[in-house]
């Protein structure tokens, strides 16, 4: 076994144990959360497909209604999705049954005869679903937040006060009983637990800041489990069980930012936003502020605005929202390589079965080698349609989404 599958090896296993406090009781072939089953873009997969198209390797396609670009969530047998029908007025919860595509639930969780502006690539379906054994929960920002057992049936919901303003972005976690949301509006910004089994708030921490769209990571640092949250201006490490604040980093002038933070080699990588994306290496085992003491390298060209980073042993890969790729060493920054792909990116990037999975913004995913030698590309794939949501794997196959259609990708058997 090389060095970076054996660290995989053990960032799965350790994501597995933890499984059982932080995303319910994970069963291997499951992809519970956005960015997989360690939230970081990692998947222990096999067997995938390397090309395709709509003639194929397609197991099937299934037409949704509306728009979102919530990752598909797996667990179990079934697939979990959101959508917005009748302009956002309608916010759904879609289950799938994963074997046929076949449409199993379908149920309209909120209704806002006025749900607000959004930005232009933003859906108001845009969080993806988290899956927790017998329950899954589903947030749409200021619209609302729900728990839906496994046969959609509503268990609770919530609605947080905030203005998203360019509608709703960072999905939930979970650490032990608590659901975690960061709300980063224009008018507030707090990140928030929730009882999962309730609803009610158990914690609301506030900060200074400004609108954010970003998604919590769970990390452990010297034995004790953070909650990293990317806001507008700062990103902060909390106490997962209390929201007490442990330390804060600040990034001048950042904004609405969207990609999740990375962990590893005792550093967390975080892109500070617009208007102008860097990328910051930061080493969060400090207290108070520690942007002038923490800061191991920046990135000050080729960092993303919307698509998260991928860490694979000692290279950080990333792909800029311009379609310019780059691996990085993830301990000190220097580039390894850079090649530009054309086209626009907002998805967040994928490893599964020794391959990075990289999906434009129409329909376009490149599959390349993770290696810090140069840029070897194994395949392009295309598929009609935009694609901004992220792919999932699981059960050996990836589940791509598109603004018409969820699409369930496998080799034959």
């Amino acid at each position: 076994m090389s060095d970076t599958e054996g660290e995989l090896a053990v960032r799965y296993l350790f994501c597995l144990t933890m499984g059982l406090v932080l995303c319910g009781d994970l069963l291997a072939g499951d992809s519970p959360q956005f960015r997989g089953p360690d939230g970081e873009g990692h998947s222990t997969e096999k067997h995938l497909p390397l090309t395709w198209n709509e003639s194929e390797n397609i197991r099937w396609k299934t037409a949704i209604e509306g728009l979102g670009w919530s990752t598909p969530t797996i667990g179990g047998s079934q697939v979990w999705i959101t959508t917005a029908i009748d302009e956002g007025k309608s916010l759904r919860v879609i289950c799938l049954e994963e074997e046929t595509g076949k449409v199993l639930h379908d149920v309209e969780v909120f209704h806002h005869d006025d749900p607000g502006p959004i930005h232009g690539k933003n859906s108001y379906a845009s969080p993806s679903v988290l899956i927790d054994g017998n329950y899954v929960y589903a947030h749409f920002g200021k619209l609302g937040t729900v728990c839906l057992d496994r046969q959609a049936n509503i268990v609770w919901k919530k609605e947080l006060s905030y203005n998203h303003r360019h509608g709703p972005g960072g999905s939930p976690i979970l650490f032990g009983n608590l659901l975690i949301l960061a709300c980063d509006g224009t008018d507030v910004q707090y990140v928030t637990a929730l009882n999962k089994r309730t609803g009610e708030e158990v914690w609301k921490t506030t900060r200074d800041g400004k609108m954010a769209y970003s998604t919590p990571l769970l990390i452990k640092v010297d034995g004790q489990t953070q909650v990293v949250s990317t806001g507008g201006e700062w990103a902060i490490g909390y106490e997962p069980a209390t929201g007490n604040e442990l330390w804060r980093f600040r990034y001048p002038a950042g904004y609405s930012n969207v990609p999740r933070p990375v962990y590893g080699h005792g550093i967390v990588f975080l892109c500070s936003g617009y208007d102008k994306p860097w990328l910051y290496a930061v080493r969060p085992n400090g207290t108070g502020d520690i942007t002038e003491t923490h800061m191991v390298w920046k990135l000050e060209r080729g960092a993303p605005l919307n698509p998260s980073p991928l860490l694979i042993g000692d290279e950080l890969y990333l792909v800029a929202d311009n379609g310019i790729a780059s691996c990085l060493d993830a301990k000190t920054g220097e580039p390894h390589w850079q090649k530009r792909l054309g086209g626009n990116f907002s998805a967040s990037l994928l490893l599964a079965d020794d391959r990075i999975y990289m999906l434009d913004e129409n329909g376009k995913t490149f599959v390349i080698v993770p290696t810090k030698d140069e840029y070897r590309e194994l395949a392009v794939n295309e598929l009609p349609g935009r694609t901004l949501a992220t792919i999932a794997a699981a059960d050996e196959s990836l589940f791509l989404r598109t603004d018409t259609t969820l699409y369930r990708i496998q080799s034959p058997r």
